[in-house]
């Protein structure tokens, strides 16, 4: 039977806890993640340069670490653009680069055939269903909310960093009538980004799961493929654009302390 469920199912609680099949995804996605590190960081090889008596062991990089390279390093060029400068993208490069990491991984392990046949059966009102061991991580609206309260909470934390208390002015002032109606619209405004992260990330994501699960159960060969190379792209373009995203706000937090 097709079965498609707007909310996560859970599958089993820790401690009171539900975790959910989009948590456990999470977990798998995330180890994924640290092995392929892992294992590029064991591409390394140890090379002795100098002469005799004065040698020095140095770091090459295998084939696989320079391709990672070339794609970091690429990352940071086109975040150096958007950001205003490579100081300022080093600088939150690790948190940057790590969401569009963690989101791009995820999208795509959730298009992986046969993610979502492993299945467990469960009792709802009453009814045996089928639920999913495995859920793409950004088709939960949870996942999506959790990750935009992380990208525009450290932009508030850049900001106070760089420009004290006057940040929380900016919300938050009696100075003047004006002044406090537009410290209002700027709280608005900050509660609307966090909706249109989550919102944007979830739709996007959550619908192509859904097409993907209609079109396999109405025909389930050779027709599926090319919606796959779709979402595919999709995985990628909404990935980049939560990263462009996040930088630019950070880089508009920094910008505002200094002017």
């Amino acid at each position: 039977m097709l079965h498609i469920s707007l909310p996560a199912e859970t599958l089993f609680t820790i401690l009171g806890f539900p975790v959910t099949n989009t948590m456990v995804t999470a977990w798998v996605v995330m180890a994924i993640i640290c092995a392929v590190a892992w294992a590029v960081s064991r591409t390394m090889k140890t090379v002795t340069v100098g002469g005799a008596g004065d040698t020095e062991a140095t770091k090459s990089p295998g084939r696989i670490a320079v391709l990672v390279e070339m794609v970091v390093g690429g990352l940071l060029n086109f975040l150096a653009m958007i950001g205003g400068g490579e100081e300022r993208a080093r600088r939150y490069f690790p948190i940057v680069a790590t969401i569009f990491i963690f989101v791009l991984v995820s999208n795509w392990f959730g298009i992986v055939p046969g993610i979502g046949s492993i299945i467990v059966e469960q009792m709802h009102n009453g009814e045996v269903s089928a639920v999913p061991v495995l859920r793409t991580v950004f088709s939960d609206l949870n996942m999506t909310l959790a990750l935009a309260f992380i990208a525009v909470i450290m932009s508030h934390v850049i900001g106070v960093r760089s420009l004290g208390l006057g940040h929380v002015q900016k919300y938050i002032s009696f100075k003047s009538p004006v002044a406090f109606f537009v410290g209002i619209l700027e709280f608005i405004g900050e509660i609307a980004k966090i909706v249109s992260f989550s919102f944007r990330l979830f739709g996007n994501i959550f619908a192509g799961e859904v097409l993907l699960v209609i079109i396999a159960f109405l025909v389930p060969i050779v027709l599926p493929i090319p919606f796959m190379g779709l979402e595919l792209f999709v995985g990628v373009i909404q990935a980049l654009i939560f990263a462009v995203l996040t930088m630019i706000f950070f880089a508009s937090a920094e910008e505002h302390a200094e002017h």
